[in-house]
């Protein structure tokens, strides 16, 4: 199922700052799981164009669920990036709100440690 979040997701993979800029809001409001706030389209796309100006690279983008509720898009993904020549990947989560046919809302959120199973103990 495709849906704006998707798109979303599948620009960044293709680094296309206008078709990222396509499913949002000019007012929108991009939260990353690390603190950044991005408000509104303007501010998006320099963000963007400083991330990838700087050498960022989004190497893979792979949802792996996603949901639809009303105006509300959610979606669990594997996320694998280079900045500043180091690679990194992990786990995440995006809930978005739409405001008719775009994105006015995005917050994403990361895993902070490699999941495993719990076993009856704790691990230190």
């Amino acid at each position: 199922m495709k849906n704006q979040l998707h798109a979303y997701i599948d620009a960044w993979r293709r680094h296309d700052v206008a078709g990222v800029l396509g499913t949002l809001t000019d007012d929108c409001v991009i939260v990353e799981s690390y603190g950044p706030v991005y408000r509104s389209r303007q501010r998006v796309e320099q963000w963007m164009r400083a991330w990838f100006g700087a050498g960022g690279s989004v190497d893979s983008w792979e949802i792996t669920w996603q949901g639809t509720t009303g105006g509300s898009l959610s979606a669990e993904w594997i996320f694998s990036c280079t900045w500043q020549g180091k690679a990194a990947t992990f786990e995440g989560a995006t809930i978005a709100r739409l405001e008719g046919e775009k994105i006015a809302y995005l917050r994403e959120y990361a895993t902070t440690a490699p999941l495993y199973d719990w076993t009856g103990t704790w691990r230190d």
